[in-house]
């Protein structure tokens, strides 16, 4: 099978996807797409997406998705705030009317002549952060420069490993930066790709073994999700055709990442990245054998710094705030929000507010976000760390660890677990599992069972959620 896109059992060439790009580039402009200006979508995982943005690259246009999950006010608010000329939504997901709004990419584009106007130097997405603090910041970069090209074209070789003949998995959100550059690229690279509408653990076993899948993009909830089935469901299938897959987006718990390399062989790697930054750093199955939770160094043409808060650099094993750059990729900016853009950076470098070291070797470890870490007593606590050993606890299917007010030493420990269906858990024996792996100061002093939690598709949680009964009268926020 030459590359192309297979979705639903159809599958669409290479050839085709470009056609029918060119045609939906010719309706953009009429409908007054011009360089520079933003196009948003509000699609489930569909052809229609790689469609869309190789139709944008042609017009030198952003691309600008939108979470399926979001309200009408906070679609409006996306809207209006990043200029969107159009948006490309499904029909029942938005309900809004009116010359900017297309329910039917395909009526668009279909009698249309392919567009033979001057293709512009291509843009990029302009993804929106996922607003855990605030409303959403719009993520604007610069055009691409001659340059950038064969820069940013080293970045993507080393992490996402495409190869000639690859054939590539993708069930992670298109509307989440990481999962849509991966489609984009797998295209771009005359991979194969498989888009599966969402992810289902024992459904990606069985892709893997019927189709002879090469590659992939995972997350760690992914692989956590899949590592739970029985062990008579797991061995049913053929995972022996990986030959690279690529994490991003959130850390991977060094067990989960070590019983995954057992399982499926040396070919889970990961990269510490944003939508800010691009890829930054890169670690290999092996390396990740050696180094333990480490992300990996940086890659070339990014710079990672570890600073305090007051700008000072730390040494070799000193906790700070993680600041990066990758010049492969141009700057960026903040839409109508350029005051936030600089509020983030020191010494030309940016932090997201993710905290980690680097170790002697400049290998990064990330240990957790700035505003999760719980100060107990006077000692820093990181709950990602508490995460990685409760979730290979058997029966947990998710959990969530976070701070919630105490008297006497100011911040405790509570965690949110969801069991696995079936499961018989209590909090007895969730603490007792946690003493016998980590510190006894680190194990929650209150479990709390949950139905389900507080996620998103692309693995991040949403603490602030589980966090505010808690802090609900307490007339403080930490």
């Amino acid at each position: 099978m030459a590359g192309g896109l297979a979705f639903g059992g159809q599958f669409v060439p290479r050839a085709e996807l470009e056609s029918r790009a060119a045609r939906a580039a010719r309706a953009l402009v009429q409908r007054g797409v011009g360089e520079g200006d933003v196009v948003a979508a509000m699609l489930f995982n569909r052809p229609e997406w790689l469609e869309l943005m190789l139709a944008c690259r042609r017009l030198g246009a952003y691309w600008c998705p939108i979470n399926w999950h979001y309200k009408a006010d906070e679609v409006r608010h996306i809207l209006a705030d990043s200029g969107a000329k159009l948006l490309v939504a499904e029909p029942g997901l938005y309900e809004d009317e009116g010359e900017g709004v297309i329910h039917d990419w395909a009526s668009l584009r279909e009698g249309q002549a392919p567009w033979d106007g001057p293709e512009r130097p291509p843009r990029a997405g302009m993804f929106y952060t996922s607003g855990t603090t605030g409303r959403p910041k719009g993520v604007r970069r610069g055009t691409a420069s001659p340059a950038h090209v064969p820069l940013a074209a080293q970045n993507w070789k080393i992490a996402l490993g495409f190869e000639p003949g690859a054939r590539a998995l993708l069930s992670a959100p298109l509307y989440h930066s990481a999962p849509n550059s991966y489609g984009l690229q797998a295209i771009l690279h005359d991979a194969t790709l498989w888009l599966e509408p969402k992810f289902d653990a024992e459904g990606t076993l069985a892709l893997i073994a019927s189709e002879r899948i090469t590659h992939a993009y995972l997350v760690p909830t992914m692989f956590a999700r899949m590592l739970k089935l029985p062990a008579q469901v797991r061995e049913r299938y053929d995972v022996s055709s990986m030959r690279f897959v690529i994490s991003m987006g959130s850390p991977c718990a060094p067990e989960v990442k070590r019983t995954m390399i057992d399982w499926w062989g040396p070919v889970i790697h990961e990269s510490y990245a944003a939508s800010e930054f691009g890829l930054v750093t890169f670690i290999t199955a092996a390396e990740a054998l050696e180094r333990p939770g480490a992300a990996g160094r940086p890659l070339p043409n990014a710079q990672v710094k570890i600073l305090d808060k007051a700008g000072r650099a730390l040494g070799p094993g000193e906790v700070g705030l993680i600041y990066a750059r990758n010049d492969a990729y141009p700057d960026f900016t903040y839409s109508n929000n350029e005051a936030a853009r600089q509020a983030i950076e020191r010494e030309g470098l940016c932090s997201l507010g993710d905290m980690g070291y680097l170790d002697a070797d400049g290998y990064l470890y990330v240990c957790d976000r700035d505003s999760d870490m719980v100060i107990s007593g006077g000692v820093n606590i990181y709950p990602a760390e508490i995460e990685a050993a409760l979730v290979t606890m058997p029966g947990v299917a998710d959990c969530a660890v976070f701070g919630i007010p105490d008297a006497e030493f100011g911040e405790a420990l509570a965690a949110a677990v969801q069991p696995l269906p079936g499961a018989r858990l209590d909090a007895a024996a969730v603490q007792a599992w946690l003493r016998g792996r980590i510190a006894g100061y680190k194990v929650p002093r209150t479990i709390a069972f949950v139905d389900a939690l507080p996620r998103e598709d692309s693995g991040k949680i949403f603490k602030r959620r589980l966090k505010q009964p808690y802090w609900e009268g307490s007339g403080r926020r930490i």
